[in-house]
Parts: C-alpha cells; structure tokens; sequence
C-alpha cells in the first residue's frame, strides 16, 4: 500500500522544459535494482552531475530551497519515452510527491498514480505561471487539497485541477495495485464458486494419446 494523499504543502522546483523522458528522469543504467529506495541520487543524473561526478550547482534540485522540493513544475508531455516505473520511483525517492505539467504520457502518469504521486495537468500558460513563481526562493511554496482539486501558490493564486473520481480516490485511499484486486475478493470468489459449475474439466482417467 502507499502512502494515502489528501493534503500536501513544501517546496516547489521549476523544471521549465517539455518532452522530458523517462531516460532523463532516471538513465537506463540505474534500472538494474528492484528496490524502490537508493534511485534518488540517480534522479536527473546527467543533468544533475558532471563528468566527475559532482553536483552542477546551476541545476535547480541541486540548491536551496529546491533540494528539498515536493512538488516538480514542468512543460507538456513530461514522463514521456519508455515506461519504466523506476521513473517515478526516483521521484518519489527524492521527496517529490506532485507533478505539474499541461500534460503526461499516459503510462508514466499511470505508474506515478500506482505509487501515491499526483500528477496535475494545468493550462500551458497557468504552467508557465507557476514556474515563474516557484523560481523564486521566496514565493516557492505551494500547497495542494485533493479532495477539492485544488493547487495554490503562496502568492495567493488558485488554481482548480481535475482528477478522474477513480484515480482521486485511490490516491486518497493510498491504494496500489494489490490493494485493489485484493478489494474485489469476494467478487471473485463468488465468481470462482459459479464458474465451477460449467468450467470444462478434463478426467485424468481419459487416455488422451493416439491409439
């Protein structure tokens, strides 16, 4: 199960750039663990580090107040490329627990759902609003209310969003995969009892070689 999301209040980093791939996200050689924890350093490694190894300081999650963001600002089609879920997964090792963009591939906003992450689609120019503000150490910060779609920015803009009732409540609920099939299991018992009665069996008295 993840973690439930309601409410949601910190730091926004500004990520002012469209068609960000899953490749730039988390780069495929880090795609070797199963693990969910320890992705974070590799989070935006190339563009984070340099060819040592160190920190480029002009990379926004690498300074203050911005290592410490929960919330991500980007452009259109953010999470687009493969579908590996270790994506998100080094976002949410890192903090980020909410995504901004005018749009998403479907399969990343899928797997970001599956492990407690919302991912807010805005008008482009609401975006680019949005970026503008958190660029800004002292106006960074942002808060979100799910259950009534809603995004505001300590500068006091609002900013209304929609989410599907079905992906609002299981983020909500904090539910993965397992926890919804899991949910439907007296369903699929009463399914399994039913579907007994007509099921084709095969005796294992039957010789079914070639005579």
């Amino acid at each position: 199960m993840s973690r439930a999301f309601r409410h949601l209040e910190g730091i926004g980093a500004a990520l002012p750039l469209a068609n960000i791939d899953t490749d730039k996200i988390l780069p495929a050689r880090f795609l070797s663990t199963i693990s969910r924890e320890g992705l974070a350093d590799a989070l935006f490694h190339t563009m984070r580090t340099d060819e040592a190894g160190g920190m480029k300081m002009d990379f926004v999650l690498n300074r203050q107040p911005w290592r410490d963001a929960v919330f991500l600002v980007a452009l259109d089609n953010f999470g687009c490329g493969s579908s590996r879920e270790h994506a998100p997964w080094a976002l949410l090792d890192f903090g980020i627990r909410c995504l901004i963009a005018p749009s998403f591939a479907d399969i990343f906003a899928n797997n970001c759902t599956k492990n407690g992450m919302l991912t807010i689609e805005l008008p482009r120019a609401q975006c680019e609003k949005l970026i503008e503000t958190v660029s800004m150490p002292e106006t960074a910060l942002l808060a979100v209310d799910l259950p009534r779609q809603l995004l505001t920015s300590v500068d006091g803009h609002t900013y209304p969003f929609d989410v599907s009732p079905e992906r609002r409540q299981r983020l909500m609920d904090g539910r993965d995969d397992i926890d919804s099939t899991l949910a439907l299991s007296g369903a699929i018992e009463a399914h399994d009892a039913r579907a007994s009665y007509w099921r084709p069996s095969i005796s294992s008295d039957i010789d079914l070689t070639d005579s």
